[in-house]
C-alpha cells in the first residue's frame, strides 16, 4: 500500500455501508497480487489456455456479486476470501477444458491450497531474509505489497524475477524463456533485485 491510501479495514467498512467509489478501490489493491497468482496457475495447469487478466476479472465480478456473504475484517481474511473465488473460477475454466463433470469440491479445494502455498511463495525467496518480526505477522499483507512493487519494475526486471523466483527457473532456463544470453539473464537479474528492494521500500 501506497503512503496515504486508505486502509483495506477503513474500505472494507465503506463498502459495507454501500460506498461503490470503496469497493472498486479495494479490489484494485489486489488486481496485481491476483495477476500474479492467476499467471501461475494458467502456466502450471492451463498451459497458456487462459488469460490470467481475464481470471482476475472474473473473480472481481464475483467478489461484488457475493460481497454480502463476506464476513472478514481484515487484510489477510479479504486476500483469503479473493483466493478462494479465484481458486473457484479456476477449476471451472478446468472443467471446461478438460471436461471434469460436475462441481468437484476437492479439486476447488486443491487449487485454493497451491493459491495459499504461492501466496506465500511470493515474497518467501524475495524479501523473508529482510523481514522484522512485525512483517512476518503480516505475510500476507507482504505479498500484496510485493506484487504492487513488481508491477512498477521495468518489463524485464519484472519478468526475470517471476521466472527465476515464481516459477522457480534456472538461469538456463529463464534466457530460453526471454530469448536472452546466459550472461545478460544473470546481469539482468542483478540488477532487478535491488531495484525491486528500493521500489518495496517506497511502497510500503
Amino acid at each position: 500500500m501506497s503512503r496515504g491510501e486508505p486502509e483495506c479495514e477503513e474500505l472494507l467498512k465503506l463498502a459495507r455501508a454501500g460506498n461503490e467509489h470503496a469497493f472498486g478501490q479495494l479490489l484494485e489493491r489486489y488486481r496485481h497480487y491476483l495477476m500474479l497468482l492467476s499467471r501461475l496457475q494458467v502456466g502450471r495447469r492451463l498451459q497458456g489456455k487462459a488469460d490470467p487478466g481475464d481470471m482476475v476479472q472474473e473473480t472481481f465480478l464475483e467478489a461484488a456479486r457475493y460481497f454480502g456473504q463476506f464476513r472478514g475484517n481484515s487484510e489477510p481474511e479479504f486476500t483469503c476470501w479473493l483466493r478462494q473465488i479465484l481458486a473457484r473460477r479456476l477449476s471451472h475454466l478446468m472443467r471446461h477444458y478438460y471436461g471434469t463433470q460436475a462441481r468437484d469440491v476437492r479439486l476447488e479445494r486443491l487449487l485454493g491450497e497451491e493459491l495459499d502455498q504461492s501466496s506465500r511463495a511470493i515474497d518467501g525467496a524475495l524479501i523473508a531474509g529482510h523481514s522484522t518480526p512485525s512483517q512476518l505477522a503480516s505475510r500476507r499483507e507482504q505479498s500484496v505489497l510485493l506484487a504492487n512493487a513488481l508491477s512498477l519494475l521495468p518489463e524485464d526486471y519484472r519478468e526475470v524475477i517471476y521466472l527465476r523466483h515464481l516459477e522457480g527457473l534456472t538461469f538456463p532456463e529463464v534466457a530460453q524463456r526471454m530469448g536472452r544470453s546466459l550472461d545478460s539473464v544473470e546481469k539482468l537479474w542483478v540488477r532487478a533485485l535491488p531495484k525491486l528492494r528500493r521500489v518495496l521500500g517506497a511502497e510500503s
